[in-house]
């Protein structure tokens, strides 16, 4: 019989307090003669209360209920008993083996202890055979068990510890409720309106509608817990890094920037193809700004056309025009730029500094499974007195330990801004090849002159990219899955942390 709808059973309790004027306790009440299931029962005197149908108490006491292996010994006899019916009578009796295959072995191990100590079998002579050692038995294990089943409770206490012990019964709090009527009692229900609609308004009918009263005290749905995108998870690794080296983190929360921080004050030339918009996004509204140091612009214009510091320059006609177009940065070396003009100008002059950025940048590039439109960057800049190349493959070797990659080499490479210059690989085992995974250099004095820094200073550093690592690190072959709309809500959600100097199995 299937259990009765939290309606059916209203409609129920609504004819047993007309025929009967009040519940006094729920214990005992049925519906077509099977007891009714507790949460059930809430579900449906909560909803007639609601309705000031009814009003309910709960009344709480303990019981004695049977667990599902006492409900089997109630019904079908102890294990000793069975045990017992198993022994034939007479002197022949029934081996171990043979009694373990009649009643199965849980039953015969339990029962034969159970039967031994209540001398009801034991073992004839050097044949080791279980025999009956009394005629009949009472099962009184069964017999407790029903009683306790029937009344919640049994009249020796010390009987209810035994059967406690073996795991037979165990003493619950159940909740029964006492139900009366209420003052807009019935013995039908009408269907009340959950929502009031337009129609109901104009036409006037919510006048005579009866409403579903608001449960203020419902618990709503549980919103999901927020869940950290593998980026980001890579990410802070990497500024854990940074941090043990003792760098400090660089504001890089301006996405647009002007030309001149972004190309003129890295020593960029005005014509070189990086600034054509094939591969910058330029801003229509505002196009430009001016905001920028105009003693800094002037040197920056000098050392573009003229040269300067030991440089012959481009030898070009250097138009402000270009330098104060607007633009979604293409590296966070314009960060960098910035951030040392201001380690220059400081109050105090110059101070040694490690400094480090990981933030988003934009080329107009084709979208593929390797590229997109924004990505994300990181840099590392350190500027101090006496700076060498060395210096810039040791601070290299470190980090890339860190980063848990021990196999690292360098190849000369070109850089508008920096000289010398060097592409870093690493070698993949997966792949069975050396792979990029990041630039370097040394910033040129045409750079750095320009912006305040004085003679003696070097600065170096290097970049990588965010994606690449952790597409390793996640197994993941498509750019556009880790970021952007077809990315999966569910490889964010399900991904593990983290750990660069460690493998986590999903490695390429």
């Amino acid at each position: 019989m299937t259990a009765p709808t939290s309606e059916e059973l209203a409609l129920h309790i609504l004819a047993t307090l007309d025929q009967d004027g009040r519940i006094a306790t729920t214990a005992g009440l049925k519906y077509e003669d099977q007891l009714v299931d507790g949460q059930v029962l809430h579900g449906a005197l909560s909803s007639l209360e609601r309705r000031e149908m009814i009003t309910f108490t709960p009344l709480e006491e303990e019981r004695w209920v049977l667990t599902a292996e006492g409900d089997e010994i109630a019904a079908h006899g102890s294990h000793e008993a069975k045990v017992f019916a198993a022994v034939p009578a007479g002197d022949e009796g029934i081996s171990i083996a043979d009694l373990t295959a009649a009643v199965g072995a849980d039953v015969a191990k339990i029962g034969q202890g159970k039967a031994f100590k209540n001398k009801w079998i034991g073992k004839a002579g050097a044949s080791g055979r279980l025999v009956r050692l009394v005629e009949s038995v009472d099962d009184v294990t069964q017999a407790d068990l029903v009683e306790i089943r029937d009344s919640a409770t049994h009249k020796n206490a010390k009987t209810l510890a035994e059967l406690k012990k073996r795991k037979l019964c165990d003493k619950v709090k159940v909740t029964y409720y006492a139900v009366d009527k209420a003052a807009k009692f019935a013995t039908d229900l009408v269907k009340q309106a959950t929502d009031l609609t337009l129609d109901m308004i104009t036409s006037g009918a919510w006048k005579n509608l009866d409403f579903k009263r608001y449960n203020f005290d419902a618990l709503g749905q549980e919103p999901a817990g927020g869940h950290l995108h593998p980026l980001m998870k890579v990410r802070e690794e990497f500024r854990q890094i940074f941090f043990e080296m003792g760098f400090e983190e660089m504001p890089a929360n301006r996405y647009v920037e002007s030309s001149f921080w972004n190309f003129d004050a890295l020593f960029q030339p005005q014509q070189h193809p990086a600034r054509d918009m094939h591969d910058t996004f330029f801003l229509k509204s505002p196009a430009t700004s001016d905001r920028y140091p105009r003693a800094t612009m002037e040197a920056v214009k000098q050392v573009h056309s003229h040269g300067g510091f030991g440089s012959i320059g481009y030898g070009y006609d250097w138009k402000e025009a270009e330098a104060e177009k607007l633009l979604l940065r293409t590296h966070t070396t314009a960060v960098s730029s910035h951030m040392l003009y201001q380690l220059a100008n400081q109050p105090g002059g110059f101070k040694p500094a490690k400094l480090f950025s990981i933030d988003r940048v934009f080329r107009n590039e084709t979208v593929d499974a390797t590229h997109l439109a924004e990505f994300h960057q990181v840099e590392g800049v350190i500027a101090d007195v006496g700076m060498t190349l060395g210096d810039l493959i040791g601070f290299i070797n470190v980090f890339c330990q860190k980063m848990g990659v021990t196999n690292v080499r360098f190849k000369p490479a070109y850089n508008p801004y920096t000289e010398p210059s060097m592409e870093i690989f690493s070698y993949h085992a997966g792949l069975g090849k050396w792979v990029e995974i990041g630039n370097s250099g040394m910033f040129r004095p045409e750079m750095l002159r320009p912006l305040g820094l004085p003679e003696n200073v070097r600065v170096i550093a290097w970049g990588l990219s965010l994606e690449r690592p952790t597409m390793i690190k996640y197994g993941i072959d498509n750019i556009r899955e880790l970021l952007g709309h077809k990315c999966d809500l569910e490889m964010i959600q399900n991904n593990p942390i983290c750990r660069l100097d460690k493998k986590m199995g999903r490695e390429n």
